[in-house]
């Protein structure tokens, strides 16, 4: 260091290694330097997570409706029948029948194992507090998962073996398999495969018929609706099945059941009485079969 005024003086500065030397401009870190934390949970994490959600949703509604779910036959009381729940509930079925879950044991079995099963999984999330999220690296989640996996798939393999076991023993034909056989057979004449029942529509007779406009002038349609598929009241498609002209007219004049008589309301309503005859004789022809 210079000491005095002497101009001349040899000025040596000392630099402290402590102090860093700058770079420049330091870039903050972003969400990605975070692992877990790459994005804002609401909305951006969550609205991708319902994005994916109602695509899930779709497809499955899509196939609910290309492919209507099979009916079981008719139920018969003296039909042998041999019990199992659906497929998802197979490997609790199998593992209720465990001797150490049934019998003497049935309280250890339904509310001791299970309750340690599920403590256990309400507890993971405590005891195993872990950053790494690669399973190879977790040998103790990754361990217990796979036993509860290869548990599940022996369960649900062994009920399934079991009951066509017993099925064949008493002489019985599954009913998935009689399904598919009845479906082979449909299909070999022409005939459609599903085994959903499917409701004939009966059309309206005579739609142009000067009738129709006397229904709705009537305030018909506010029990009937316009297409006569009904609301409030019963549907009329078909009507001419069960009543003829006579019988309709009566029902309008004297009322039926819950409904009351309409002949007044038509007649204020601006209809006559050929008009009021004319509309049951116009519903007497809403047939099944024309």
């Amino acid at each position: 260091m210079a000491h005095g005024d002497n101009s001349k003086e040899k000025v040596v500065f000392v630099g402290d290694s402590r102090v860093r030397r700058g770079s420049g401009f330091i870039t903050p870190p972003d969400y990605s330097a975070y692992p877990g934390k790459s994005e804002a949970f609401i909305p951006n994490f969550l609205l991708k997570e319902w994005m994916v959600g109602v695509v899930v949703l779709v497809g499955i509604m899509v196939l609910t409706i290309s492919e209507p779910a099979p009916l079981g036959f008719p139920a018969t009381a003296t039909a042998t029948v041999i019990p199992i729940p659906d497929w998802y509930f197979l490997f609790l079925y199998q593992y209720l029948k465990l001797p150490y879950a049934s019998g003497s044991y049935i309280v250890l079995g339904t509310l001791g194992v299970t309750g340690v099963a599920f403590g256990a999984l309400l507890l993971a999330p405590f005891l195993d507090t872990g950053r790494e999220r690669r399973f190879y690296r977790r040998p103790i989640a990754s361990s217990l998962m796979f036993l509860s996996l290869a548990a599940i798939i022996y369960l649900t393999n062994t009920a399934w073996t079991e009951y066509k076991h017993e099925m064949a023993a008493t002489g019985q034909i599954p009913e998935d398999i009689q399904r598919e056989e009845k479906a082979a057979e449909n299909k070999a004449k022409g005939l459609p495969t599903s085994s959903a029942v499917k409701t004939n529509t009966v059309a309206i007779v005579d739609k142009d018929d000067p009738a129709m406009g006397l229904f709705k002038q009537a305030t018909c349609i506010s029990c009937h609706a316009t297409d006569l598929k009904g609301g409030a009241g019963p549907s009329l498609r078909g009507v001419g099945d069960v009543y003829d002209k006579e019988g309709i007219l009566s029902i309008i004049k004297e009322g039926y059941g819950d409904m009351p008589k309409m002949y007044d309301v038509a007649i204020n309503a601006g209809l006559s009485d050929q008009d009021v005859d004319d509309l049951a004789g116009w519903l007497a022809k809403q047939k099944s079969e024309q």
